[in-house]
């Protein structure tokens, strides 16, 4: 079983689009996609889940549907952080939050703050998260604490990474049919396992996922080694 199971939610609209309903219909299907993962995460005993829900990118979508998708971040932030807190989940938000309303900022500092003590599975919410920027914002903080190039190498930059202090991600999941990163955890996936599948997120369930950890059962991790029998 991973330790760290990272997921890439794609297909929403497209799940919408093939039942001729709107975009943020996908949307909302997908929200109960996310409710199932992460309780067949913690019942699997997995110890952190990170979810890619809105990257630096997704700006650049239709104004309605952007609006449309904060709105649900914001009504999933005050519905299911007390369901979190009560089954021993700590919530993390990991992204720039600065462009993010003033009310979303405080839901998501309420969360946290409900959650911070739990000591099961950690939830990490990619928000406004891109892997080039959570780069660029280690090197700024490392250098902001006093570090030096001289100084910096791949332990300092790891440890002001937004996942700092987490394993890294075994497996990397990616719903809808698209075989790329888009950005996400680029640094953390150096040696993460990719598992792609075209069922789109809003279908993607309990069965679905068990496939997924199936395969990732199956393969032999080696990390750069040579094995016995290969050499």
């Amino acid at each position: 079983m991973p330790r760290h199971v990272a997921i890439i939610m794609d297909g929403n609209g497209r799940w919408a689009k093939k039942r001729m309903l709107p975009r943020f219909v996908g949307h909302r299907k997908g929200a109960g996609a996310v409710r199932e993962v992460v309780r067949e995460s913690a019942r699997r005993g997995i110890e952190v889940l990170t979810l890619f829900a809105f990257s630096t990118e997704n700006w650049q979508r239709p104004p309605e549907e952007v609006s449309a998708l904060m709105q649900l971040f914001l009504d999933a932030l005050r519905r299911e952080r007390d369901t979190l807190h009560e089954n021993n989940i700590r919530l993390r938000v990991i992204g720039d939050r600065s462009r993010f309303a003033a009310e979303i900022q405080a839901a998501i500092d309420e969360a946290e703050r409900l959650t911070a003590n739990n000591s099961g599975m950690v939830l990490n919410v990619a928000a406004n998260y891109g892997g080039r920027w959570d780069i660029l914002q280690a090197v700024r903080r490392f250098c902001a604490e006093g570090g030096t190039l001289d100084s910096l190498d791949e332990a300092a930059l790891a440890g002001h990474l937004s996942t700092a202090g987490l394993p890294e991600p075994d497996l990397m999941i990616r719903t809808g049919g698209e075989h790329r990163i888009s950005n996400f955890l680029i640094w953390q996936l150096a040696y993460t396992e990719l598992y792609f599948t075209d069922v789109l997120w809003p279908d993607f369930d309990a069965v679905a996922y068990g496939e997924a950890l199936a395969d990732y059962a199956r393969r032999q991790r080696r990390f750069g080694r040579v094995e016995a029998d290969d050499a």
